[in-house]
């Protein structure tokens, strides 16, 4: 039994050695942040009950392929570059269905970021003030490493301490 278990083992490690061979082959590592341009720009008519909706655009603009999944990782950043509250959360935990997006150059993909600009949430002012500082840039974390800032259409605060509720990549819609 000990035997068996070993060659199904051996055949396990060497099966998942050829489909990381195959995949780095056809060129699907992770994008950097480097291998990425992007927007990020208010949804024309996405404005209601509080929230608004941004999207996310991302374009490879590299010479070679790469691949991005899940959520957006990033940071919001003031008109200076200064960090600013943010945490990026599933608009529908639970729910979400990454996949994986493969990047030819040149080609895009988005994911869509729903939030408050104007209702503050606890711990945040009430009275006369901005929620939160106004955020000027998205600085994305490519899953590959490095990151790349791109321009908030029209600046904004984020309220609820930056919260972002995203969609996963997509190159759909």
């Amino acid at each position: 039994m000990t035997r068996l278990l070993t060659l199904v083992l051996v055949l396990v490690i060497v099966a998942a050695a050829a489909a990381a061979t195959s995949a780095l082959a056809h060129g699907d590592a992770s994008c950097s942040g480097a291998q990425l341009k992007g927007t990020f720009n208010v949804v024309r008519g996405s404005a209601g009950a509080g929230n608004i909706t941004y999207k996310l655009v991302l374009k490879n603009a590299s010479t070679h392929m790469c691949t991005l999944t899940g959520l957006p990782d990033g940071r919001l950043l003031g008109k200076t570059g200064k960090a600013l509250p943010t945490h990026v959360r599933a608009a529908s935990p639970g729910m979400l269905t990454a996949i994986l997006v493969r990047l030819a150059p040149g080609k895009t993909t988005f994911a869509t970021a729903r939030f408050s600009p104007d209702v503050p949430g606890p711990g945040e002012p009430t009275a006369g003030k901005k929620c939160e500082p106004t955020a000027w840039w998205f600085r994305v974390t490519g899953q590959g490493g490095g990151t790349t800032k791109v321009k908030v259409g029209p600046p904004t605060p984020v309220c609820e301490h930056g919260q972002l509720l995203f969609s996963g990549y997509s190159q759909k819609g």
